[in-house]
């Protein structure tokens, strides 16, 4: 049994979340955290993980909402948290200097501020981070959580300054890419330090990409992933819900 721990729910992307829900679990993905990176996005979590046992939450303010969010925003996703014990952390949040018209200290100013909250509630982090490595490491470091470096695809050098400041490495279909060098980093890197997810309805794996993503193609990147390490089904679902557990109360 697997758990996507990153994938996306919001009407635009979905018209019957049921039927995706029971597409993974048919597919032996059992768990799912649902993660939110805006105001609609948070309050689907919310809902999704409020309404079924397998599903949690995580929410937050993606970069891209540096100009958008408010104080209050993030005091009402506070309060929340405080009473829902199905929110498990805060995110997706980060850095992302990737597409032109970027605020860089407004993307800082938001993800400290986030950052600062998982301190406040004892919840770990789920970091989006996009042409903006070094800062997010210099942010980062100066903070003592654990999370999840979501969509990594970074080199084995930054693997590793990861890893040391206590984060897990979320693969997804990336790694099935054809042009992908993820699967070389991989192969360097023990699987005590990653954990499986699908950013779903994007990145979907290989061979079916242009098909919309889904949450049941965990079990495609699991295969991928268990060849890449010569490993059974078995063994990486057990190591990789090891890994989980140790980031996430669940």
């Amino acid at each position: 049994m697997f758990t996507d721990t990153h994938c996306h729910f919001e009407p635009d992307y979905y018209d019957d979340y049921d039927t995706i829900i029971q597409n993974a679990m048919n597919n032996n993905v059992n768990r799912l955290i649902v993660s939110g990176c805006a105001k609609l996005g948070n309050d689907e979590s919310i809902k999704l993980s409020s309404s079924h046992d397998n599903i949690f939450s995580t929410v937050g303010f993606h970069p891209d909402q540096a100009s958008i969010y408010s104080d209050e925003d993030l005091y009402n996703l506070k309060n929340e948290i405080i009473k829902n014990n199905k929110i498990i952390g805060i995110g997706e949040i980060g850095l992302d200097y990737h597409y032109d018209g970027f605020d860089k200290d407004k993307q800082k100013e938001l993800f400290e501020k986030q950052l600062k909250l998982a301190k406040d509630v004892n919840k770990p982090v789920v970091i989006h981070s996009r042409d903006a490595t070094q800062d997010t490491i210099d942010i980062l470091s100066k903070y003592n959580l654990k999370g999840v470096i979501h969509s990594f695809s970074g080199s084995y050098e930054v693997a590793q300054i990861y890893i040391k400041m206590g984060f897990k490495l979320g693969i997804n279909g990336v790694v099935t890419f054809k042009n992908s060098n993820l699967k070389d980093t991989l192969k360097k890197l023990s699987p005590d330090n990653i954990v499986l997810e699908t950013d779903s309805p994007y990145l979907t794996p290989h061979p079916f990409r242009g098909e919309k993503n889904e949450s049941k193609n965990i079990y495609v990147i699991a295969e991928f992933i268990a060849d890449l390490y010569g490993i059974s089904l078995e063994k990486l679902s057990e190591i990789t819900n090891k890994n989980i557990n140790e980031i996430f109360d669940i």
